[in-house]
């Protein structure tokens, strides 16, 4: 819509607005609007958009419409779900939620170690039989690593 616009206020001057808005298929008063409003600059919008993109930085991309305006409402900037929507749209933002974390495959038993311990568990002495494990926590913000060796003795 914009180009037809553009075409129209150049060609104004060698011929009528009306002629050319009916040749474009565009209403004359929407012409007028466009001209009268291309060069204003909304600076509540402007404020708005910079708080949507404050926000969403602040959630790390991870915040949508619905909750980027929650975000904006407990801070003093009232807004509804659909007009953050509109204002994402407008900023090319989206919200990116990050996938479930992907575990590997234990189900295959390792092929060069032979099971020595055969799933006897009692242990006449202590020092005779060690056994561990690895797992992964969330802790804060990161992954974390937790070992665990244990004497079967001492079990």
């Amino acid at each position: 819509l914009t180009e037809r616009f553009t075409i129209v206020s150049r060609l104004s001057d060698s011929h009528s607005v009306v002629s050319l808005c009916s040749a474009l298929g565009i209403h004359r008063s929407s012409y007028r609007y466009w001209r009268k409003r291309r060069d204003t600059v909304n600076s509540a919008r402007v404020r708005l958009c910079s708080e949507i993109r404050r926000a969403w930085n602040q959630s790390r991309g991870s915040a949508g419409a619905r909750t980027l305006a929650e975000m904006l409402t407990q801070n003093g900037v009232p807004m509804s779900r659909y007009r953050a929507g509109r204002l994402m749209k407008y900023l090319n933002l989206s919200s990116c939620q990050p996938g479930k974390h992907q575990y590997k495959n234990a189900c295959q038993e390792h092929t060069c170690l032979p099971n020595l311990l055969e799933r006897q568990f009692a242990v006449p002495e202590p020092d005779r039989v060690w056994c561990g494990d690895i797992t992964y926590i969330w802790a804060g913000n990161r992954w974390c690593y937790l070992a665990v060796v244990m004497d079967l003795f001492a079990r």
